[in-house]
């Protein structure tokens, strides 16, 4: 083989492309996309898929790919599921090899093909690292992933190296509706690797009572937004309601009652050095949380009771 062929690309969204990425990586050898420009120049893939995911003007290119006895000459199969297609009856009359992920489809292909050879997918995980627990600081970040500031972030960064403590920052992430994992998120966590290395940990989406035990264990949450913090900024709202020490950025247009020092830290105003002297971390916490409690769900509903008795 001198390639692998995926349709999925995202192994953080796609089982069969983290088998695919897993095997070219063992393999030393190139994953690419289906019907990327590269790879109609191999000639020896191994073409592995899920048909069932496929969109079905998708299924149709592929069949029209399987019509070109010029491109792939030395194909391979390997079926993560079967679908009786046009598209994969054209596939196993060109594939040297059929691999089968399970037994049910090995028995499903083993008369359709000459060469089929029951297989399997390992389990695999691109980041197997522990969680640096023993760190003297943790900065923890979540948020709708399209919204990632990272230039406050590298900031950030230069700060916790000038500490001289150990640190480990961990995030994970909401995709808006509309949007995808990988027009939004990849993008911003591959220049988050780029920025803390080693030192950043991926926690995928997390449910509620993961994010409320990791805003009440971190030492900072961050959170940076495009001019700065507003009041209806839902996840430094419920950063402060859980007691989370928050870090982000301030202006002119952010509440005149989030002060730096008092109850949030301005990266912004932070020039050399972050705030690690515990009693301050805990006063900044106790003050936000007091924030939060009168921007809560109980004045809001005050607010519309108001104004609805005033209306009357």
């Amino acid at each position: 083989m001198d390639s692998i062929l995926s349709y999925h690309m995202n192994p953080l969204t796609c089982g069969v492309a983290r088998f695919n990425q897993a095997l070219a990586n063992k393999l030393n050898i190139k994953c690419l996309q289906l019907f990327s420009d590269a790879s109609s120049s191999v000639r020896r893939p191994l073409l592995s898929i899920k048909l069932s995911e496929f969109r079905a003007e998708d299924a149709e290119k592929l069949e029209s790919f399987a019509d070109q006895t010029d491109i792939w000459p030395e194909l391979s199969l390997f079926f993560h599921d079967f679908s009786d297609t046009k598209a994969e009856m054209k596939l196993l009359q060109r594939a040297t090899t059929v691999y089968c992920g399970n037994d049910a489809l090995f028995r499903k292909l083993q008369n359709l093909h000459h060469d089929v050879v029951l297989a399997w997918c390992p389990g695999y995980l691109f980041d197997a690292r522990p969680f640096n627990d023993d760190a003297e600081v943790s900065v923890y970040t979540f948020g709708m992933a399209h919204k990632l500031q990272t230039d406050h972030y590298f900031h950030l960064r230069d700060l916790l190296e000038a500490s001289n403590k150990s640190y480990a920052v961990y995030i994970s992430a909401a995709i808006h509706e509309g949007r995808s994992l990988d027009d939004t998120f990849t993008g911003a966590y591959d220049r988050l690797v780029e920025c803390f290395g080693e030192r950043i940990h991926f926690l995928g989406f997390v449910s509620d009572s993961a994010l409320f035990n990791y805003l009440q264990k971190t030492t900072f949450f961050a959170a940076f937004f495009e001019e700065g913090v507003r009041a209806n900024n839902t996840s430094v709202n419920t950063a402060m309601h859980c007691g989370a020490a928050v870090i982000t950025n301030l202006d002119k247009h952010s509440p005149d009652d989030l002060v730096h020092m008092d109850n949030l830290i301005d990266i912004r105003q932070c020039k050399t050095e972050l705030p690690l002297d515990t009693s301050m971390i805990d006063s900044i916490r106790e003050s936000g949380k007091q924030y939060a409690a009168t921007h809560g769900w109980r004045p809001l509903i005050d607010l519309f009771e108001r104004k609805i008795a005033v209306n009357k």
